[in-house]
């Protein structure tokens, strides 16, 4: 018989819809073990080929696995207003998160958590950096997901970043047209990607003003391999500002300066990222970035649960922008441009 005998020509040798016809192959809707027996013989018959998959209705959970490494996680952690907004968004669209925190043996191993193998998940948000080898793993399970807050050559196509690059960019003018000339950026530039962006933001602004970068003003504050805060060494020659790559660097900074007889912002002004608790603890308050955490979140749902829908959507790299929030960490040494003491959206 024909290869391309349809549903149609089945009902119609039966002299029934085509309805009911696909009826007897999908279980769908109420239909006699005795008609679907006959519809099924005579689909055979006929030579027609049910492809079972392409018709199955897909069956939605309506979860969401939220995954993040532990080291990201402490009790004044900057993602918890990620969580907080994945969580929020969530619930406004009917769906539900499942959070698992990522342990260092399980990334180091590559142990998925069990919401994978258990299909108790539609979809998966990756927030924050993880390793190149969990992320291939992660991404080989086929399950749509989006990457919240990292970005690299394997996530780029799906992922939603702070544009940290244009914000340090302009944080480090703002240091500039203010006096500072001998600015130093403390971070490790090979530990996240998003600190590679501040980094590279806080450069651009140097070589714009003929400024030259020096490798005894780049200090690193936590360590390569895993991630956790090291002592933070003063340079000899002291710069008269400081960029740090997060809030909490920031603060720590500030308390290592007053331990050294520095004072902050009469000595040396200080700059964070973030405009998260540690900001406002810090005395004096620090000037940072404030991260549109809300809006990241709600993109990142947004993104996962249309590609849940259409997994050939290609979400792309996008990135949300923030503002430079002005506190009391940053004085001028030289007549320049006022200090602005607004919120400045870029």
């Amino acid at each position: 018989m024909s290869k391309n005998v349809t549903m149609r020509d089945i009902a119609d040798k039966l002299g029934i819809t085509a309805a009911a016809v696909s009826k007897a192959f999908t279980g769908n809707g109420s239909i006699s073990d005795e008609m679907r027996n006959k519809i099924k013989r005579t689909a055979a018959e006929m030579g027609y080929q049910y492809e079972e998959n392409t018709h199955k209705k897909k069956v939605y959970s309506n979860n969401v696995g939220i995954i993040v490494a532990e080291r990201y996680i402490s009790d004044n952690s900057f993602y918890f207003k990620f969580i907080r907004g994945i969580s929020t968004a969530l619930q406004r669209q009917g769906n539900y998160a499942f959070f698992h925190t990522l342990t260092p043996v399980n990334e180091q191993k590559n142990i998925l958590p069990d919401i994978f193998s258990t299909q108790r998940v539609d979809g998966i948000i990756i927030l924050g950096q993880i390793s190149d080898e969990y992320t291939k793993a992660v991404l080989k399970t086929g399950i749509p997901v989006i990457f919240l807050d990292f970005y690299n050559e394997l996530t780029s196509n799906s992922c939603i970043v702070c544009d940290g690059f244009y914000a340090t960019y302009e944080l480090t003018n703002y240091l500039i047209r203010n006096g500072h000339k001998k600015i130093a950026f403390v971070g490790n530039i090979h530990s996240t990607g998003s600190i590679q962006d501040r980094y590279l933001g806080y450069a651009k602004s140097l070589i714009e003003h003929n400024i030259p970068l020096t490798d005894r003003y780049c200090i690193s504050d936590r360590s390569t391999e895993d991630g956790k805060f090291i002592q933070i060494e003063l340079p000899i020659v002291m710069p008269t500002a400081f960029v740090c790559n997060c809030d909490e660097t920031a603060c720590t900074l500030i308390k290592l300066l007053n331990e050294n007889g520095y004072r902050v912002p009469d000595d040396i002004s200080v700059t964070g990222f973030d405009n998260s608790v540690y900001s406002s603890i810090s005395v004096p308050k620090i000037t940072t970035i404030e991260v549109n955490t809300e809006q990241m979140a709600f993109v990142a749902v947004e993104s996962l649960l249309t590609k849940i829908k259409t997994p050939s959507q290609v979400t792309g790299m996008v990135q949300i922008k923030g503002k430079i929030v002005y506190k009391d960490s940053v004085k001028a040494i030289e007549s320049g441009e006022n200090t602005n003491t607004k919120n400045t959206n870029f």
